[in-house]
């Protein structure tokens, strides 16, 4: 076994393989940027090498820096994780040609499956179904949108090189396509920095199955079972489970050996994944092959009993596969979910900041890997993909609910992000019968991000009580003497708080009475208590219903954390001005990014829904549009600005 490994990542990955590498005697080396100085990854691995500033391509991406440190620190062998370099045929062929062992497969296989029209060129040969599209080397824009026509709109434009949803886009109607395709090339140029296109026909509800395969140098593969990544949004997975439900026998089998024929016709070495779509008559389509490690992987290694981790290792070493096809087993049900820095109500808009609570319980059945403590930031310039939560169950429903059971329990502050949106989604009828499919979201969007009006009450009363009590707590925390209002002799005690949530101040009276407040909101009245019962736990009595929430106060500001969930509520001292409460003829940076391009000028007339600008942040592309007529006053940014959230934009 090597003495030594260099990864070549950040983040969840890096402390993911370091523990595995620990386990078997390996010392590892991190490398990390500006940004990571002080990272998770950096501590829990034995050394670290600083690469550069925190843009990617001027740090995680520089193939020659991660080599000289590779080098220079005495690393026998490169691991590079998932995304940066992981599918860089170059990077593995450079590592080869340095010394040093790359553990994933050949440079000659990642050219082979990376370019997602020359894999589909070798699927089509060996036999593999395929769905109707173009992946030719004619990048002309008028011969694409023909191309198009041809096979009839919906199509799916898909950056060649790419994956994990960048350089991406649905074109629904043949008017969208140019502004589509242009979006689509940019991203994928800034992601991997090639501009190439393939269009797809877009399949109606298609689900999403892959199969991991191992192979090794002496010829032997197999295939470690299959998984669903069909729930996702923005072409971004974002529930994965292992075994895929609902499939039948025969069609497991089938996209398992036809993972294997791909995975032997090219002499693969090491853990990849085959993708393949799944129409609702049961035929699967290849899509692609990600010939590196996957987020995923873990719901695998939960029902197969295997470190994928380590057996990368071992292939990278020269070691056989220590089993066959025969002996591999499925056991139970494993799910996991992604938990993102982004706010599900704001169409999933990456977020930024530094984490003030960041807390995930791993209760039994549960493993939490993540690259991030409270403390830390989430930064602008990498995925917004904070920690990946897995159950495992004796069946889907129980692993299902030992999900959702961890995400309740997450405190995750100072940053917008999707556990109880997770949860949702995992508790969804539709989903707990298995009616999945990759539009999901779309089609459950009412239930998955219901509006709040019933709870929003208790929150305000919760809020309104706690500022009063100024830190009392017990059976005399609703004592006059414990109060921040005054009060009168002969006279109602009504106590007026101003509480901020979700931008909007609400108004909170509460009149002392023998047990608790009689309340009023602009939503109706009632009577209310609080209560402490431990340590930042506070149970709400209202109208007859209780229910208990975890509370951190920080002066002014409450931080609430319930199913998962975080709402932080602010005690305003007056109601704002209309000033203050601002208006729609503003745009400003919705976090910190660069613009990408400007698509008005000032006297421009535009409409609601147009588009004005378009800005990129998080390796994302993110358009700025009118929510209203009106006519351009001024664009005080210009394309390649950078800029910071909250930042002027755009004047109406």
């Amino acid at each position: 076994m090597f003495s030594k490994i260099l990864i070549a990542n950040r983040g969840e990955i890096s402390c993911r393989i370091t523990r595995t590498a620990h386990r078997l005697g390996v010392k590892t080396v991190a490398v990390y940027s500006d940004a990571d100085a002080g990272a998770m990854h950096v501590q829990a691995a034995d050394e670290g090498v600083h690469l550069g500033p925190a843009p990617s391509r001027e740090s995680y991406l520089r193939a020659d820096k991660i080599i000289a440190a590779a080098l220079a620190t005495g690393a026998r062998a490169i691991h590079p994780g998932y995304g940066f370099l992981s599918e860089n045929a170059g990077f593995s062929r450079a590592c080869r040609e340095a010394g040093l062992v790359f553990i994933g497969p050949s440079a000659e296989a990642i050219t082979a499956m990376g370019s997602k029209s020359g894999a589909k060129t070798l699927m089509e040969k060996a036999g593999v179904p395929l769905i109707p599209g173009y992946h030719g080397d004619n990048q002309d824009e008028a011969f694409l949108l023909a191309e198009a026509r041809k096979m009839g709109f919906p199509v799916l434009l898909k950056a060649s090189a790419g994956g994990g949803g960048k350089g991406m886009r649905a074109v629904h109607e043949e008017k969208e396509f140019s502004e589509a395709l242009h979006a689509a090339q940019r991203e994928a140029s800034n992601a991997f920095g090639d501009d190439r296109m393939l269009i797809e026909k877009l399949l109606v509800e298609p689900r999403h199955v892959e199969v991991q395969i191992l192979a090794d140098r002496h010829g032997n593969a197999v295939y470690v079972f299959d998984r669903d990544c069909s729930i996702q949004r923005r072409h971004q997975k974002v529930v994965e489970e292992a075994p895929a439900p609902g499939l039948s026998p025969e069609l497991r089998r089938a996209m398992g050996e036809a993972a294997v024929r791909a995975a032997k016709a090219i002499d693969y070495e090491g853990a990849g994944t085959l993708e393949f779509l799944v129409d609702r008559d049961g035929h699967f389509y290849f899509m692609e092959m990600n010939t590196r490690l996957q987020v995923e992987h873990p719901v695998t290694e939960l029902i197969s009993g295997l470190d994928l981790v380590e057996l990368q290792l071992r292939i990278a070493n020269g070691e056989p596969l220590p089993f066959t096809q025969a002996d591999l087993q499925p056991r139970g049900h494993a799910m996991e979910v992604r938990l993102y820095a982004e706010d599900p109500h704001k169409e999933f808009l990456p977020s930024t900041g530094t984490l003030q609570v960041f807390e995930l319980p791993a209760p039994e059945g549960v493993r939490v890997d993540t690259g991030y403590r409270s403390g830390d930031a989430v930064s602008v310039y990498y995925d917004p993909m904070m920690a990946k939560v897995i159950a495992w169950g004796e069946t889907r429903d129980i692993a299902a609910e030992r999900l959702c059971n961890a995400l309740r329990q997450a405190r995750v502050a100072g940053v917008k992000h999707n556990a109880r949106f997770l949860t949702q989604v995992l508790s969804h009828p539709a989903f707990r019968e298995g009616e999945i499919s990759t539009h999901f979201i779309a089609q459950h969007e009412g239930d998955l991000l219901p509006r709040q009006l019933e709870r929003q009450a208790s929150l305000l009363l919760l809020a309104g009580q706690v500022f009063l009590q100024d830190g009392a707590s017990g059976p005399d925390a609703t004592s006059p003497w414990r109060q921040l209002q005054g009060f009168r002799v002969g006279a109602p005690d009504v106590a007026l708080v101003r509480v901020k949530l979700d931008d909007e101040v609400h108004e909170v009276r509460l009149t002392p009475g023998p047990q608790g407040y009689q309340y009023a909101l602009a939503s109706g009245t009632g009577r209310c208590t609080l209560r402490a019962v431990i340590k930042g736990d506070y149970l709400l009595e209202r109208d007859g219903h209780s229910q208990v929430f975890s509370v951190e106060r920080q002066g002014d500001h409450l931080h609430v954390f319930i199913e998962g969930e975080h709402i932080e509520l602010v005690r305003t001292p007056r109601a704002p001005s209309n000033a203050q409460a601002g208006d729609e003829r503003h745009y400003r940076a919705p976090m910190n990014g660069r613009i990408v391009s400007v698509n008005v000028q000032a006297g421009d007339s535009v409409q609601k829904g147009d588009t004005l600008l378009v800005m990129e942040a998080m390796k994302m592309e993110h358009r700025i549009r009118a929510h209203g007529e009106g006519v351009i006053a001024g664009i005080p940014v210009a394309a390649g600005d950078l800029v910071s959230e909250g930042q002027n934009l755009v004047d109406l």
